[in-house]
């Protein structure tokens, strides 16, 4: 056992549910790691769970975190392809690895799949153990760039490339520019050859999103979103759109589509309830692809592309672990753009 200082949460609610605590991390077992937590990042997932909900079974205390980069401290017997002191990202989801899905390399599609931070113990601490097959290099990067990647990365990664098939030549739209996820996708589908639209409700974060290489920006806040669509496609629409607010901005990103285009969603941080008219899903023969997470070999191909330079982590601001109440807050008024990461010391 170690001793491993958190920030915990003791049930549901605001910001100030997370104290810090002393834990006691237990030994790596078979084929298992103990990793020394550098830097954590936050997600709106962190925030979702933080408030509570009935799809949310948690064993209290609870730690959030489902980005991780740190080192490697301690190896559990038999573990593969690790060393103490390699430097690592961790990646964030878990899952049996005997299934059907495992088996076809398809891991996030297993019916015993496991978010850290979610529905298995997170980030938020010093030490954290998991399994040699959760280890991925980080290369060269620092802990905070490193913390900013995989959650974001391999959602970004099978939304752009498994679910939206963005190819050379496509419109797409990507919702919410700021986000982790969003800087993720807008650099993917340039690099798969696409024209990307992106929409913000700020317009103080249209030149970040142009600088990530946004082709354009519609500032929500100043134009109908699918009026602004219009205007950008001589009134088509685009191929393909990328959406994680839900609610009314899904709604307006479904009538943004082209005929026979396909909306890719990944979550409802704006609401989850959304009115649709079939007839025109049906008459315009749109798809809705739902995706959650990517496979641990999405993070490996997206690790490839930030070695090459061709992809970087977006970190707004750092923070130390003990201010994660503030960070929520900064996370919740939308005042990043990009991922907030806490330094673990």
């Amino acid at each position: 056992m170690v001793h491993s200082e958190a920030m915990v949460m003791e049930g549901h609610g605001g910001p100030e549910v997370l104290v810090r605590r002393t834990l006691e991390i237990c030994e790596p077992g078979p084929r298992e790691v103990r990793v020394r937590v550098r830097a954590v990042a936050l997600n709106h997932l962190d925030l979702w769970v933080r408030r509570g909900g009935p799809a949310f079974k948690l064993e209290l205390p609870h730690r959030l975190g489902s980005d991780i980069a740190g080192e490697i401290e301690c190896v559990g017997p038999g573990a593969r392809g690790v060393s103490v002191g390699d430097r690592v990202l961790v990646h964030p989801g878990r899952s049996c690895g005997v299934c059907g899905a495992c088996k076809a390399g398809r891991d996030n599609l297993c019916r015993h799949y496991r978010v850290l931070g979610e529905n298995a113990q997170g980030g938020y601490t010093q030490f954290i153990v998991v399994g040699d097959d959760a280890i991925v290099p980080l290369g060269a990067l620092s802990w905070t760039e490193g913390a900013a990647i995989p959650l974001c990365a391999v959602t970004a990664w099978q939304m752009a490339f498994r679910k939206g098939e963005v190819a050379p030549g496509l419109n797409v739209l990507v919702n919410a520019a700021g986000s982790g996820v969003s800087t993720m996708l807008i650099q993917l589908c340039k690099v798969a050859g696409a024209r990307v639209i992106a929409t913000t409700s700020s317009a103080a974060k249209v030149e970040h999103a142009r600088l990530l290489g946004a082709d354009e920006v519609i500032v929500t806040s100043e134009e109908d979103l699918a009026a602004g669509v219009r205007r950008l496609t001589d009134k088509l629409g685009v191929d393909v759109a990328f959406d994680h607010l839900g609610g009314e901005p899904f709604e307006k990103t479904l009538s943004a589509l082209r005929w026979g285009g396909r909306l890719v969603t990944c979550g409802a941080t704006a609401g989850f309830a959304a009115k649709l008219d079939l007839r025109t899903i049906f008459f315009k023969q749109l798809e809705i692809r739902g995706s959650t997470m990517g496979t641990k070999a999405d993070l490996v191909s997206a690790m490839s592309l930030v070695a090459s330079g061709k992809l970087r982590p977006v970190v707004d601001r750092v923070m130390p672990l003990w201010d994660v109440a503030e960070a929520h807050r900064v996370l919740e008024r939308r005042e990043a753009f990009g991922k907030v990461v806490l330094e673990v010391s």
